[in-house]
C-alpha cells in the first residue's frame, strides 16, 4: 500500500516513514506544501497523512484543492493545534480523520489501516479464476487453500489482481508496489514475480496458469483465452 507523508518537521516525517516501511507500507515524504500538492495530484496513494501547519501551501488548503479535483484518497490531518475549530475545519474540508500531536504510532497506524479497510471494504474479496485475495485480512486462497505470503508479495499481488488482464509494465509496479523513486541497483519486479510463480502455480501444478510474461513490456495477470 502506497502512503503520502506531508509533514515539515523533518524528524517526525523520517520517523514515520521507516516505522510505516517496517509495516510493510511504500511511504513518500514531503516537507512543504507545495511539493506535498504536487505529489498527491500527480501519484496514487491509499491514504495521505497531512499536517495542517505547512510551508507554501497548508494542508487545509491542500486538502481543499484535492477534493475540489475530484481526488478522493483518504487523509488523515495531524495538528499541533487542538482545539475545536481547527478539527471541525479539518473535516469540512474533507478530511476523514483527525490527529492532535502528540500521538502515538500505533495509533496512527491503526488510523491508516481502518481508513484503507473502509476504502476497500466495497469490494471485500477479489477473484480471479479459483485465487481470491481479501483486501481487508490480507489473505489469500487458492483452490480453497492458503497461501502464505510476504508484505511486499501481498501487495505485489494485490496490485496484479486489482488489474486483471492488464499489460503493466515494470516501471508501473515498480510505482505502485515499491516506491515512485526507487532507486535499487537492481529490478526487483523479476524476484518478486518468481516467488509468486512458486507459490501461487508451482505449487498448484493442476490449476491454470496466472502470471505471463508479456515480453518486451512486462506482465499479465489473469486466465488466458482458449482460442
Amino acid at each position: 500500500m502506497r502512503l503520502l507523508i506531508v509533514e515539515d518537521e523533518k524528524n517526525i516525517a523520517n520517523n514515520l516513514k521507516v516505522g510505516f516501511m517496517d509495516e510493510g507500507f511504500n511511504v513518500s515524504v514531503a516537507y512543504d506544501g507545495n511539493d506535498g500538492y504536487q505529489l498527491a495530484s500527480d501519484e496514487t496513494f491509499d491514504v495521505i497523512i497531512l499536517d495542517i501547519m505547512l510551508p507554501g501551501m497548508d494542508g487545509i488548503k491542500i486538502c481543499q484543492n484535492l477534493r475540489a479535483e475530484k481526488n478522493y484518497t483518504p487523509i488523515i490531518m495531524l495538528t499541533a493545534r487542538d482545539s475545536i475549530e481547527n478539527r471541525v475545519l479539518g473535516l469540512e474540508t474533507g478530511a476523514d480523520d483527525y490527529l492532535v500531536k502528540p500521538f502515538s504510532f500505533s495509533e496512527l497506524l491503526a488510523r491508516v489501516r481502518s481508513l484503507i479497510r473502509r476504502a476497500t471494504s466495497k469490494e471485500p474479496v477479489i477473484t480471479v479464476d479459483n485465487l481470491q485475495v481479501d483486501p481487508n485480512k490480507h489473505t489469500v486462497k487458492r483452490a480453497g487453500r492458503d497461501i502464505e505470503l510476504t508484505a511486499k508479495e501481498y501487495y505485489l499481488l494485490e496490485y496484479l489482481v486489482s488489474h486483471p488482464n492488464q499489460v503493466l509494465t515494470r516501471d508501473q509496479i515498480i510505482d505502485h508496489v515499491w516506491d515512485y523513486n526507487y532507486d535499487g541497483f537492481s529490478n526487483p519486479v523479476d524476484v518478486f514475480m518468481l516467488r509468486l510463480r512458486k507459490k501461487l502455480e508451482d505449487n498448484f501444478p493442476k490449476e491454470k496458469k496466472l502470471i505471463h510474461t508479456i515480453r518486451g513490456l512486462g506482465y499479465k495477470f489473469g486466465v488466458k483465452s482458449v482460442r
